[in-house]
């Protein structure tokens, strides 16, 4: 089935919004509209193992704090730690197999990968199709899909055992897995449950930039205050990676206020906001 023709990852040469010294690293854009499609002569996938989660170093290329495409500007996650959204997966072909991703490794078809806009490359996700309850574990290893309605672009492979290539996108849940910690049922089933609620004590807040620089993040905060989007805070946090500083908006008191603001941050070129519970 030829799927809907989906963005891949970045040219050196595209315009990138680098807002840090960060190394600008995400190779080959592909904009073209052409069609993308399935091999004319597919292998049998169902024996394919999922991707198995190790501890990696951040990937050399691929990695900025900030860049744009289209327009609109994506921010890299400094962590995955706790990371779990749920949204509409595509898939990638036979059109981007062979080339380079944004990490730097060549895509290929038959292999559990798939792209994200900002993920830290590498990650180790669980997708989980929410119409059948499939679950298969991906390395995030390139930077797309630009669409504001889509979340993840999964491999042809990856895609064929979540039985989304029929339809050419999917419902999905996403799951960011640590390396030093092993999934087990009962995580699957309460991920798949409810997305994360804020309980007594707890507060509900969106994200949506993280910075090494604590100017580029007052910044932002500056940006969204002038746009009346509500409370802004900026919340230092040390990582392995080191010291970020991430933008939040809230607190907010339901997970309605926060869909809410959700669609005023992507009048603003903003997409990339995930919640998160404190």
């Amino acid at each position: 089935m030829i799927k809907p023709a989906t963005c891949r990852s970045l040219q050196l040469a595209a315009t990138l919004l680098v807002t840090s010294s960060c190394f600008v690293a995400c190779s080959n854009l592909k904009t073209s509209v052409q069609t993308d499609d399935a091999p004319a002569n597919p292998r049998d996938v169902s024996d394919v193992p999922n991707a198995v989660p190790r501890n990696e170093p951040l990937s050399r290329y691929g990695n900025p704090e900030s860049y744009k495409v289209y327009g609109k500007t994506y921010y890299t996650l400094p962590s995955s730690k706790g990371y779990k959204e749920r949204g509409t997966a595509s898939w990638y072909g036979t059109k981007f197999h062979g080339k380079r991703t944004s990490s730097g490794e060549p895509y290929d078809l038959y292999a559990m990968t798939a792209a994200h806009k900002t993920l830290p490359l590498p990650t180790y996700v669980e997708v989980t199709n929410l119409k059948n309850g499939h679950s298969v574990i991906v390395k995030v290893n390139d930077r797309g899909p630009f669409h504001d309605d889509r979340l993840i672009d999964l491999s042809y492979t990856a895609a064929a055992k979540l039985d989304i290539l029929p339809y050419g996108t999917g419902q999905v849940e996403i799951r960011a897995i640590n390396p030093d910690q092993t999934a087990t049922t009962a995580t699957q089933t309460e991920s798949i449950a409810a997305p994360a609620t804020a309980g007594e004590n707890q507060t509900l807040y969106l994200q949506v930039g993280a910075f090494s620089s604590r100017d580029n993040a007052q910044r932002m905060q500056a940006d969204l205050l002038s746009q009346d989007i509500g409370a802004v805070r900026i919340v230092e946090a040390t990582t392995d990676a080191g010291i970020f500083f991430k933008v939040q908006v809230g607190p907010l008191a339901s997970h309605m206020e926060a869909n809410r603001v959700t669609q005023e941050l992507k009048t603003l070129g903003i997409s990339n906001s995930h919640s998160i519970v404190q």
